[in-house]
C-alpha cells in the first residue's frame, strides 16, 4: 500500500518533513518522502556541472571594468559584471553553503570535521559526493533535513537562474584576435558566451580554450605578450 488510510480517530497521520505530503505506508517513520529525496539527489547531482558553468562565466567577468569609468584605449572591452554569478562562485557561494549541510550531517552523526577541500573548484564535487552518499540516512531520521533540502533546492535554483539555461546562451564580446596572419594582426571581433570553454576567431579559425589559453589571450591583447599566432590555438 502507497496511500495512508484515514479513519474518524483524530490521528494525525504523518507527513514528509519537507513537503508535508503524507507519508506511504512504506515511509512512516521517515523525516523526508522518497519523491523529495529523489528530487534532492537530482538537484546535488547538477551542481558540480552548474557551478563549472557559473566558474566560465565568473571568469570572463574578472577584471571588468565599472560602468562609466574612463577608458584607457584599450582594445578590450568592458565586460558587465552579474553579482549574482560572482556570489555564487566567490567565499560564502556554492562551495560554503554546500559546506555548511556536510558539517551539519557531519556533527549529528558525531563524525569529524571534514578537512578544508581547497579551492571552491576543488571543494564542490567534494561537498556533493558525500551529501548524495549519506542522503538516504538524512531522509531517513535526520530532523532538520526539512531545511536541508529546501537549501540545496533554493541553491540549484539560485545557478539555474544565473545561467543562460535552455535561451540561446548569450554572447559578450572580448576584444580583437590578436592572431597574427602575413606578419599582421587579424584583428577581428571576438566573442565568448558563458556556455562554452571556447573562444573562437571567425575570421581566421584562431581557437582559445580553458582558462589558461583564455589568460593567454588576454596578454597578447593588452600587449604583454605577443599575439598569439594561430599555430598555437588549441584544438
Amino acid at each position: 500500500m502507497h496511500n495512508p488510510t484515514t479513519d474518524d480517530s483524530g490521528y494525525a497521520w504523518p507527513t514528509c518533513s519537507a513537503c508535508g505530503r503524507e507519508l506511504w505506508h512504506t515511509e512512516l517513520g521517515r523525516q523526508a518522502c522518497r519523491p523529495c529525496e529523489s528530487r534532492t539527489a537530482t538537484r546535488l547531482a547538477e551542481l558540480p556541472a552548474l557551478f563549472a558553468q557559473l566558474n566560465t562565466t565568473a571568469s570572463l567577468m574578472r577584471g571588468a571594468r565599472r560602468p562609466g569609468a574612463a577608458t584607457s584605449g584599450s582594445r578590450v572591452p568592458p565586460i558587465p559584471p552579474r553579482l549574482e554569478v560572482l556570489s555564487l562562485v566567490a567565499a560564502g557561494g556554492v562551495a560554503t553553503r554546500l559546506r555548511d549541510i556536510e558539517d551539519a550531517w557531519r556533527a549529528e552523526l558525531q563524525w569529524a570535521i571534514a578537512p578544508w577541500r581547497g579551492s571552491p573548484t576543488e571543494a564542490v564535487p567534494g561537498h556533493v559526493a558525500f551529501l548524495l552518499n549519506n542522503l538516504p540516512w538524512a531522509a531517513d531520521g535526520y530532523e532538520s533535513v526539512d531545511q536541508d533540502v529546501e537549501d540545496i533546492r533554493r541553491l540549484h535554483a539560485e545557478c539555474t537562474a544565473a545561467l543562460p539555461g535552455d535561451r540561446k546562451p548569450g554572447h559578450v564580446h572580448v576584444g580583437l584576435c590578436p592572431a597574427v596572419l602575413d606578419d599582421r594582426p587579424c584583428c577581428a571581433q571576438l566573442t565568448a558566451s558563458a556556455a562554452s570553454h571556447r573562444i573562437r576567431c571567425g575570421s581566421c579559425g584562431t581557437e582559445w580554450v580553458g582558462m589558461d589559453a583564455w589568460r593567454g589571450l588576454r596578454r597578447a591583447q593588452e600587449g604583454t605578450a605577443s599575439p598569439v599566432r594561430s599555430t598555437a590555438a588549441i584544438g
